[in-house]
């Protein structure tokens, strides 16, 4: 079962570890002024942390976005190549709209107070092809413990061309990252939905990772090979029945509405951590972090392009990666809200509250670093 934050601890215990790294147990009179302030915040204005009527207007927005013009599609309403076009467009919004703004909150059990309903919720990963508790595992534990921790942080690990953190062994073909990354970038969740939902479950299976939340991994192969199937049967298999479409038109499309929505998911999570001014802190020989885990998590994360509201809104508040790492079980439509007490605690304390001022510089900032990480290291091993 993944792990579930306790508001009310969650700056003095961070989740359950992956490996035997540990955090310091200093300054931890921030981290407590930080959590009973945010909990005084909900308990005056006596709203609850999980979603609101926002959240459900979102969601189903975010699946009209997604199964309108699908259903276009394949009842042979459009059939014209541009509104075919058009079509995948918006089919590849809906994808992004999904992942950032819906099954985002309900797999961190933040959507709604009940779990059942957050599992629910959660399961739409699946139904866009990936698998939802692969990325409970990937992202909610490993992510959001370690943080830019090299060889902990799956999200920075090196994947052959890409080097994102400094303690990465350097390859010649990283000087150029900084321009071929963003064509990379777009097949995000094509790579998730073929390769690495099976390499990350057989690894999680055999770490150990799997066990120790007490998954039941019968059943997620189960869950993750049925829903798999039931993801090509009507992304691919109906069209092919009911359209006049080709088989190559049918893989072209849905490769193209991938590759869109994986290019914006990833240019939207890497400023958020791969940015000029976060750091990439490293265990110290006794396998300890230097800081606690809510400065740790100040230390490694970067807001973006908080002024947008509209913006907020589409990506469901993740350029608040900030309160998003320190909170992640308060849904993302009261990011905004704490932000200020956020701020303002971290910088009474002397710490650091970094953020970009909009989208595009955050993005220049990350292209930036994509080029100073892949410059020659003076100590790389040749």
């Amino acid at each position: 079962m993944l792990v579930r934050f306790n508001l009310r601890l969650a700056y003095l215990i961070p989740p359950i570890l992956k490996s035997s790294i540990s955090f310091s147990r200093t300054k931890l009179d921030f981290s407590a002024t930080l959590n009973k302030r945010v909990n005084e915040y909900f308990r005056v204005n006596n709203i609850s942390r999980t979603g609101n009527s926002e959240m459900v207007i979102k969601t189903i927005f975010m699946f009209l976005l997604y199964f309108v013009p699908y259903a276009l599609i394949i009842s042979n309403t459009v059939t014209s190549p541009l509104l075919l076009i058009a079509m995948t467009v918006l089919m590849s919004i809906g994808v992004s709209g999904i992942g950032l703004s819906v099954m985002h909150d309900a797999n961190h059990g933040a959507y709604a107070k009940k779990v059942w309903v957050n599992n629910l919720i959660g399961y739409s990963l699946n139904l866009i092809g990936a698998n939802s508790f692969n990325w409970k595992m990937q992202h909610n534990v490993m992510h959001h413990t370690y943080t830019n921790v090299h060889e902990e942080d799956e999200d920075i690990v090196s994947r052959g061309v890409l080097r994102l953190t400094p303690h990465s062994e350097w390859k010649y073909i990283y000087k150029f990252q900084h321009v071929y990354a963003w064509f990379l970038y777009g097949l995000l969740t094509i790579m998730w939905m073929l390769v690495r939902d099976f390499g990350r479950l057989i690894k999680y299976q055999r770490n150990g990772l799997a066990k120790k939340h007490k998954a039941s991994m019968g059943k997620e192969w189960v869950i993750m090979i049925v829903t798999k199937l039931v993801y090509i049967g009507y992304i691919f298999v109906l069209p092919l029945l009911l359209t006049d479409l080709s088989w190559w038109q049918i893989l072209l499309g849905i490769l193209t509405m991938h590759y869109i929505a994986g290019f914006m998911l990833a240019i939207i999570f890497q400023p958020a951590h791969v940015i000029e001014g976060t750091e990439f802190p490293l265990p110290d020989d006794d396998r300890v972090l230097e800081n606690n885990w809510a400065i740790h998590q100040l230390l490694t994360t970067t807001n973006f392009g908080n002024r947008s509201k509209w913006f907020s809104w589409y990506v469901g508040g993740l350029n608040f990666q900030i309160e998003h790492h320190l909170f992640p079980n308060i849904c993302h439509v009261h990011y905004r809200k704490i932000a200020d007490i956020v701020k303002a605690t971290a910088l009474e304390f002397d710490l650091p509250y970094k953020s970009s001022t909009t989208f595009l510089k955050a993005l220049q900032s990350h292209a930036r670093l994509l080029k100073e990480l892949g410059k020659r290291p003076v100590t790389s091993i040749q």
